[in-house]
């Protein structure tokens, strides 16, 4: 190996340290890679990445527009609607009430990508809800936190584009092609989620908890709207239908989003002037916070690439390509307990390793779908992760009481992915 390769090793772990200590991701990603391009004498390997990466067509249409639909969804109240008429039948379903609200979470994170922002809007509903049932609060936000896993269900979030842009296939059909193992992954953290919280006696009586003062107030809406709550719905259906059963109405993400955020603006008859803004507000969100780590990641493998440790990688897979299923899965999984990011460390592997996935006898979407999903199960086990720190703030517990609760779900998911799926 030669010294340009230590050097780079050295830099990779002075990263991981730098991303532990919760420093900007994108900052470190960056300096990090083109200090690589640097030692291998190429500075201008990152700059280049850098620029290409701020012009990846499907990724910026795909993102960018379901980033301005979540915006806009939220500043209509659409969410909110939607949350109450799916929750109003559950109110005294006491035990089960556990699952039942994992999976409404699941259901509602699939229109509203974001896991901070669906907590947020089913976390006011929910939380309040199952502690009057006679949930403890911790085990209440951790059934809440087991449901944000449900984005990857959405064809317009950033790992379903970036993976299926680097296969040459449609969004959709990847989100179709996944959509077991995602079902999979979910009615286990579900089923788990239960299990562990009837053994730690999560669920007692109404009184129980009548000494919890919450400072959330449970959301509600005067009285719900059922055009206001099938609007976060509309986009997902469309691309649904399209590539299924009714071709003709098939189209790309951003037209579906397009056409959802047409719709919520005409039955709300919110001032279009203040929900377009918001629309944009969302897309550039979308571009500086989602974008801005594809594209910080970009150049952090190009760092890797040019020092030789990705060459040196994919050759260590080669000769043990039994391994790169686990390997990837085990690293991304590790990384997002450790920093509570998944995103990181998934784009960074996914745009150096995952390319070369038919060198070590994978497809490109196998090993990236696999890496993805082990990244957000490790990111819902994390007491550092802010879904975590959002819920656990609302149910007033320590995020420690709630990675308790998701650890056993979240590990004997992993173990599945990894072994059956």
């Amino acid at each position: 190996m030669s010294i340009t390769f230590w050097l780079a090793i050295v830099i990779i772990v002075l990263t991981l340290l730098a991303l532990l200590k919760r420093y900007e991701t994108r900052l470190v990603l960056c300096l990090s890679g083109l200090a690589m391009c640097c030692i291998a004498a190429d500075p201008m390997a990152a700059y280049n990445q850098f620029a290409k990466s701020m012009t990846t067509g499907n990724l910026i249409q795909s993102i960018c527009s379901a980033m301005g639909f979540a915006f806009l969804i939220s500043y209509t109240k659409c969410d909110l609607h939607l949350v109450q008429w799916l929750t109003r039948p559950v109110k005294s379903l006491g035990l089960f009430l556990i699952p039942v609200s994992a999976l409404l979470t699941t259901v509602i994170n699939a229109a509203i990508p974001s896991a901070a922002g669906c907590a947020a809007a089913v976390g006011a509903t929910l939380i309040p809800l199952m502690i009057r049932s006679g949930i403890s609060p911790a085990g209440a936000a951790a059934a809440v936190l087991v449901g944000t896993y449900g984005s990857n269900f959405n064809p317009g979030g950033a790992h379903p584009v970036m993976i299926s842009g680097m296969a040459g296939i449609d969004p959709m059909q990847y989100t179709i092609d996944y959509s077991f193992t995602y079902a999979m992954v979910s009615l286990i953290g579900i089923v788990m989620i239960t299990v562990v919280e009837v053994i730690l006696k999560d669920h007692r009586n109404g009184r129980a908890n009548a000494d919890v003062k919450l400072e959330i107030q449970q959301v509600q809406v005067p009285k719900v709207n059922l055009l206001y709550a099938f609007a976060p719905m509309l986009p997902l259906i469309i691309l649904l239908l399209g590539n299924t059963y009714i071709p003709a109405i098939r189209m790309g993400v951003a037209q579906a989003m397009l056409i959802g955020a047409t719709y919520t603006m005409l039955v709300t008859r919110v001032n279009p002037q203040k929900t377009f803004s918001e629309f944009f507000n969302g897309a550039g969100k979308g571009y500086g916070n989602v974008l801005g780590i594809i594209i910080a990641a970009g150049v952090f493998a190009c760092g890797l690439r040019e020092t030789g440790v990705v060459g040196a990688l994919i050759e260590a897979l080669k000769h043990a390509n039994e391994y790169a299923r686990v390997g990837g899965a085990a690293g991304t999984c590790l990384m997002a307990i450790l920093t509570g990011s998944a995103d990181a460390a998934i784009f960074a592997f996914n745009e150096a390793v995952t390319p070369h996935a038919a060198e070590f006898g994978m497809t490109i979407t196998d090993l990236g779908n696999v890496v993805s999903t082990a990244g957000q199960l490790g990111r819902t086990m994390s007491p550092v992760a802010g879904v975590v720190i959002l819920l656990a703030g609302m149910a007033q517990v320590s995020p420690i009481d709630l990675v308790k609760r998701t650890a056993v779900p979240m590990i004997t998911a992993w173990l599945v992915l990894v072994i059956f799926l």
